[in-house]
């Protein structure tokens, strides 16, 4: 889990801080598990919030929801408040007796131009979202409904699938998982994930002219220390 900070970002400075398209798209081709090793596998969620329709790939600045169980008042406050590019990333608390997101929040956050969903609990009403080509991360379906009573917080630090998520970080998601990268250390997380990506297409290169990943990882002195020759 990653250092839980209290940040809080107006919406002006929330606005400010949107990163580029171009960063997005790199965000998207890198992958989030090349990103998740480039900062020192650090910031993946879980392996149980996965993608609806793992075609499909996400990366944008998050506006965090904290909602209570059962109850999705303040998603439907947060799609209010929400700026076009904006990720709604909303921790339910892992409830799984209900759906508090479906095709009409699926049509409202769209129309706001709100990038996906990632939500640590379930949603509803698959076959529509799907069709309408809307990124969501979830735990799963639940077809039971939910309340609309409870308070909680919007644009506050969160905790979302085990990882501590701030308003503005990055989020990128895609069929491997969901990773995390702190607004701050964007710059520095791209451009080793870049190197990395680099040198794994060395490796892809070795490999083809017959080279063993036991020398291209430096893995032979540890296999002797644990006497397999």
């Amino acid at each position: 889990m990653t250092t839980r900070c209290n940040r809080r970002l107006s919406l002006a400075q929330r606005d400010n801080d949107m990163p580029s398209q171009a960063t997005l798209e790199t965000l998207q081709t890198l992958g989030s598990a090349t990103l998740h090793e480039a900062q020192g596998q650090r910031g993946a969620m879980d392996h149980g919030i996965k993608p609806l329709d793992p075609t499909l790939r996400l990366a944008g600045r998050a506006l965090t929801v904290d909602c209570s169980p059962g109850d999705n008042l303040l998603i439907h406050y947060a799609i209010s408040k929400a700026q076009p590019g904006d990720v709604l990333v909303v921790d339910a608390k892992g409830f799984t007796e209900g759906g508090p997101w479906g095709d009409i929040l699926t049509l409202a956050a769209s129309l706001a131009g709100i990038r996906g969903l990632i939500i640590d609990g379930m949603v509803r009403d698959a076959d529509t979202i799907i069709e309408s080509r809307f990124p969501v991360f979830c735990r799963g379906l639940s077809i039971k409904g939910t309340h609309k009573q409870q308070s909680g917080k919007v644009n506050d630090t969160i905790v979302c699938g085990g990882v501590s998520i701030r308003p503005g970080d990055v989020v990128v998601g895609d069929r491997d998982g969901v990773v995390v990268v702190a607004a701050e250390a964007l710059d520095e997380v791209i451009t080793a994930a870049q190197a990395r990506e680099d040198k794994e297409q060395a490796f892809r290169r070795e490999l083809e002219r017959s080279a063993s990943t036991l020398d291209l990882l430096d893995l032979r002195d540890t296999l002797a220390r644990l006497g397999l020759q």
